[in-house]
């Protein structure tokens, strides 16, 4: 039988955490899966984990440090499945996920991408998820540009979507699902499964929220990819320039006292957003996109 869904798993060290979302894969209820585990260059290999996922019919991809979009874009590339579910290294499924949340599809064929509710820990101890955090559904475009709302851990999308609106974006080291996520939002509609049977772990120091200054400069990075759409109304191009002045307006509060690099950046896109500001999809610079991405010094 050739399977329905394409389980993968990117990780970048974290044994533990590894052994432990794949075990709850491995739980799963719904058999029909192939399951795809990418190692973005983990500084030693475990050769446990590997033989015990290759006696389980599964596979473990390597690849040279790269970031977990490679990683999930590797895993995407390498299956086959119509349908794929994402699930970070650092989370784990309940047994019915898979059941569930396939069997909302078949119920509701025209959604093509969905997630569901989460179980929350933060450093081991469950919380309470925030009203203003709890997953959207519909065209959820708007809500999704002021903060990420959707989980990877908890979503099922059909392939055709990736080929639609592409891959993880590669250049960017944080905030790719914010990105991938408008993206899709863009022209999709987002169904939820109001079932918490996702588990999602929080508040270890390796996550990448931790890792990188100023993360604002990567949503900005991803409106302005956005803006060069053609296929945006003009609703939604208003949208994302308003918040696009909003975010700008954050990040230069917060560089005044911490870094000159990041208010030059600023300048600069101001520049480019007055010339361009008539065109309906504009091109921004290669040097304004790449100084977004320039990590500031300290």
């Amino acid at each position: 039988m050739n399977p329905d869904i394409a389980v993968i798993i990117p990780f970048y060290n974290r044994p533990e955490r590894v052994r432990q979302a794949y075990a709850s894969v491995c739980a799963q209820c719904y058999r029909n899966i192939e399951v795809l585990l990418v190692d973005d260059g983990s500084d030693c290999r475990d050769e446990d984990l590997r033989q015990l996922v290759v006696s389980n019919g599964h596979q473990v991809l390597y690849q040279e440090h790269q970031g977990v979009s490679a990683a999930r874009n590797a895993g995407i590339l390498n299956s086959q499945a119509p349908w794929i579910a994402l699930l970070d290294s650092d989370d784990a499924w309940l047994p019915d996920k898979l059941t569930r949340q396939r069997a909302y599809h078949a119920s509701n064929p025209d959604i093509l991408i969905s997630q569901t509710e989460e179980i929350w820990y933060w450093q081991g101890v469950r919380v309470k998820r925030k009203k203003i955090l709890r997953p959207p559904e519909g065209d959820i475009f708007a809500r999704s540009l002021t903060r990420c709302l959707v989980s990877s851990s908890s979503t099922l999308i059909h392939r055709s979507v990736f080929d639609r609106v592409g891959l993880y974006n590669q250049e960017l080291p944080a905030c790719e699902d914010y990105d991938i996520w408008l993206r899709m939002a863009l022209q999709y509609q987002f169904g939820l499964l109001a079932d918490p049977v996702v588990i999602k772990y929080g508040g270890h120091e390796d996550q990448l929220s931790k890792k990188y200054p100023a993360m604002d400069r990567y949503r900005i990075y991803a409106l302005l990819s956005l803006l060069s759409s053609a296929s945006m109304l003009e609703t939604q191009r208003e949208l994302v320039l308003e918040e696009l002045e909003r975010k700008c307006d954050i990040l230069r509060k917060g560089a005044v006292k911490k870094s000159a690099e990041v208010l030059v950046v600023l300048n600069l896109l101001e520049e480019e957003l007055i010339i361009q500001k008539d065109r309906s999809y504009p091109r921004f610079s290669q040097k304004l996109l790449q100084a977004l991405l320039r990590e500031p010094s300290a």
